[in-house]
């Protein structure tokens, strides 16, 4: 009988292994999947690992790492504060969509109007946009104990819908005629946020590269990460230390929501370029892979948004050159996500072999 014993303690070894073993089993069933749609399983995976990095043509798309990574990173950052602390946020989808919707509709109300003031206001806009949205859930959380998970989720549509409002209706570019869609705010200098738009550099990428210092002395030098872990380890001990329970779920609901709304408005200011009704890609839900795949760390959200940066562009090269659909690049991305959970199993379990008992 194959049996699964509780370790005394969480193995050191398989919590640090489970990520490598989780991409080595997606590219081997993924090279199944390509298989069994008619595609070479070597090609494709060579075509979506390692050709942005080492191909003849990976100086033109290594920039493009930093473009999708940073988004990855700044959500996934702030998801980490709450996941380690036992909140469950899944709407920073939503949170990026109504971030880059307020930073974008302070750009635009100074239209055409030059001033170095103007970015550093959508960027409050942008973090106070998606602060107050992910504060939604939170307070109804403290307030009437309501589940976190369904009403982040669920506003998730709610943003969606009122990204297509503001794209049809008010910030909708009157010089357009009549086309859904904003002014493009790249073309708009006080309001780019490129810094160079060659090398794939806009202050997204900046600000996400301090974020991840930021959580990296918070987590592991300050008191405040001090109460997360201990609030998402052991609740009762954490209130038993003095630690306020629903500050604490306000306060990390406040930075992950901040933090997925000035992903939002990094994106619509420099890489998008405007607000449009397909303007969100599921950059807050492919944040939720990377968060766990990287362990809930910040050094580790780092490299996993880069291997996430990867699969999208990989995967759109291997759309393009292989004809291969966009569907299977989001599966494969799911997949990831499903090993890492079943890989983590031998974190705090071992696996034994006993002999069955003959009745």
């Amino acid at each position: 009988m194959i049996m699964l014993e509780k370790r005394a303690q969480p193995s050191r070894v398989w919590t640090l292994a489970a990520p490598i073993f989780a991409v080595l089993l997606t590219m081997i069933c993924g090279g199944l999947l390509f298989a069994a749609l008619g595609k070479d399983p070597f090609e494709t995976i060579r075509t979506i690992f390692f050709d942005p990095l080492f191909s003849e043509f990976a100086w033109f798309y290594r920039p493009q790492l930093l473009i999708k990574g940073a988004p990855l990173v700044l959500i996934a950052i702030g998801l980490s504060f709450g996941f380690r602390a036992g909140i469950w946020n899944i709407g920073a989808e939503g949170q990026y969509i109504v971030g880059a919707i307020c930073g974008a509709a302070v750009g635009l109300a100074f239209y055409p109007t030059e001033s170095i003031f103007i970015f550093p206001m959508m960027i409050a806009a942008g973090v106070l946009g998606g602060t107050l949205w992910a504060l939604i859930p939170g307070i109804l959380k403290v307030k009437f104990d309501t589940n976190e998970i369904l009403v982040s989720l669920m506003l998730v549509y709610v943003a969606e819908q009122l990204l297509a409002s503001m794209a049809l209706g008010a910030l909708r570019n009157p010089d357009g005629m009549g086309f859904p869609g904003s002014r493009n705010l790249a073309k708009y200098d006080s309001a780019t946020s490129w810094i160079s738009e060659n090398a794939g550099m806009h202050w997204g990428v900046v600000v996400a590269l301090i974020a991840v210092i930021f959580a990296y002395v918070t987590l592991s030098r300050h008191l405040f990460g001090f109460n997360v872990r201990l609030a998402g380890q052991s609740p009762r001990a954490a209130r038993f230390a003095g630690v306020n329970p629903s500050t604490l779920i306000l306060i990390c609901m406040g930075i992950s929501g901040g933090l997925a709304g000035a992903a939002g408005l990094f994106e619509v200011a420099g890489p998008a370029g405007q607000i449009s009704i397909d303007f969100n890609v599921g950059y807050g839900f492919t944040a939720i892979i990377v968060a766990f795949l990287g362990r809930l760390h910040p050094i580790g959200i780092l490299l996993a948004a880069g291997l996430m940066a990867l699969t999208y562009i990989g995967g759109e090269i291997a759309q393009s050159n292989l004809g291969l659909p966009g569907a299977a690049i989001q599966l494969m991305q799911g997949m990831l996500l499903f090993f890492l959970l079943m890989v983590d199993v031998l974190s705090n379990y071992r696996v034994t072999f006993r002999r069955a008992r003959v009745i």
